[in-house]
């Protein structure tokens, strides 16, 4: 676990983040917003979660060589499911949030949209510097 926590230490405090942000009830505002604005929030949530994940991945290992199935799993997938897990949890562990199947939607996409970015943009850049 030590190992973790000296690897991705900026990873796993998104992590946290992202989970208060999930679990805590959000005061009472009347700002006027878009409608969807909580699909934007998601998909920025989940998509500085997972660039987060492939940038601190592609930073420890990029001189012992890159292991295409533990990134795509770690980066992709784990977020996901997490994602996932977190509606679960708004739906089943609290009165205040909904765990809307949308919100499901834009983390995944928010995952999708960083971990292609990654791939095409970040993951060459950070290669090269081999």
């Amino acid at each position: 676990m030590l190992y973790y926590i000296k690897k991705y230490p900026f990873s796993l405090t998104v992590i946290l983040i992202v989970t208060y942000l999930s679990f805590f009830r959000p005061p009472s505002v009347n700002i006027p917003l878009f409608e969807g604005f909580d699909k934007v929030a998601h998909f920025f949530m989940y998509a500085g979660l997972s660039g987060m994940l492939w940038l601190e991945f592609l930073r420890n290992h990029r001189t012992s060589g890159l292991h295409v199935k533990r990134v795509i799993i770690g980066a992709v997938v784990c977020p996901v499911l997490f994602g996932g897990l977190i509606e679960l949890g708004q739906a089943c562990l609290t009165q205040y949030r909904g765990g809307d199947p949308l919100d499901f939607l834009a983390n995944s996409t928010g995952v999708l949209v960083a971990s292609l970015i990654a791939w095409y943009i970040l993951r060459p850049m950070i290669l090269k510097r081999r």
